[in-house]
């Protein structure tokens, strides 16, 4: 579906209206979208199609995955989320998992944003190199 300019504008200036201090207010959110259902402005399907596309770009920007091969100890963890928030602010989602297949080191990732220190990049760079 192409989405017109005036569209554009219209769901990007509804989605500042659900921002809080920075982030965005999932409540705001729900009541954006019952509002715009109920009023039904012209092109009102391209409007809720572009601010849901906005909602979750800024949701994958505010989430971030931390993959270690082996479970991380409390300390660990709470040293790399406080860095994480140091740099992307406060209000990140981060959630740890386990990936054997990295072999050692840790991978972040942070919307498109990935820090890859594990073991398993370093063997393919090197193996790349040759």
């Amino acid at each position: 579906m192409k989405i017109s300019k005036q569209a554009k504008r219209d769901a990007k200036q509804l989605f500042r209206s659900c921002r809080a201090d920075g982030l965005l207010d999932e409540n705001r959110v729900r009541q954006v979208v019952q509002q715009v259902i109920a009023r039904k402005p012209r092109g009102y399907l391209a409007i809720l199609s572009h601010f849901h596309r906005l909602v979750k770009l800024d949701i994958e920007q505010r989430t971030a995955r931390v993959e270690s091969p082996v479970p991380l100890p409390g300390d660990l963890q709470g040293g790399v989320t406080e860095r994480l928030n140091r740099i992307y602010g406060a209000g990140l989602s981060i959630a740890f998992a386990q990936n054997p297949a990295l072999i050692g080191g840790l991978r972040v990732k942070v919307g498109c944003d990935v820090y890859d220190g594990s073991v398993r990049a370093r063997l393919n760079a090197l193996a790349e190199s040759f």
